[in-house]
């Protein structure tokens, strides 16, 4: 079992960062502008609570991707939803037995691992697209990449929906290209920007 918290603290900071006139930026995710993966970061955060808790969401809940529908206090309300969602994942017999996520039946290990991978990798969206700096505790970047590295094993070139085909990354690089790179974003993406 992993502790989510230092994933989901360092998003919901980088998500207080980010400013009105960024919400229409241009994001590492192609089809998704800041505004719209805020969004989905509200949404992903309800449906990973409830896979925590083994639950089903109601209705129009799960995560989508629309700046329009992003509410007033955003800055408030997401934040809260991500320390909800870490809170979850440390109870009791969340990391096991089997639960859904997106409508997949998964694991509730696998289902873990998907939240952390979901907080790391656009937490680190939202750090390129804002100009913030992402952090991450090596633990959990080791524990995503380990992931993600067995889901490139069985996709080699991505998945679709989630993944585009990893980018090359040195060996050596900083654990976070690596990681970036499994998911097909460029971790050079953000200085490019500049």
């Amino acid at each position: 079992m992993l502790d989510l918290e230092p994933a989901t603290n360092n998003m919901a900071e980088l998500i207080r960062g980010v400013a009105d006139d960024q919400l229409q930026a241009s994001t590492p995710c192609p089809d998704m502008s800041l505004g719209d993966l805020i969004d989905h970061v509200g949404g992903l955060s309800l449906a990973f609570t409830a896979a925590a808790s083994k639950t089903s969401l109601d209705g129009d809940m799960g995560p989508r991707a629309d700046v329009s529908q992003v509410e007033p206090s955003w800055r408030t309300f997401i934040p809260e939803r991500l320390a909800a969602l870490a809170q979850a994942w440390r109870k009791d017999g969340a990391w096991e037995g089997f639960t859904q996520a997106g409508g997949v039946d998964m694991p509730g290990d696998v289902a873990g691992l998907v939240t952390l991978d979901e907080v790391i990798v656009h937490g680190w969206d939202i750090a390129a697209a804002s100009g913030q700096e992402f952090t991450c505790p090596p633990h959990l970047l080791e524990a995503a990449y380990e992931f993600l590295q067995a889901s490139v094993a069985e996709n080699p070139q991505g998945t679709p929906g989630l993944f585009d085909a990893p980018v090359p990354v040195a060996d050596d690089a900083p654990l976070e290209d690596r990681v970036i790179g499994l998911t097909g974003r460029d971790p050079a993406w953000a200085s490019a920007r500049r």
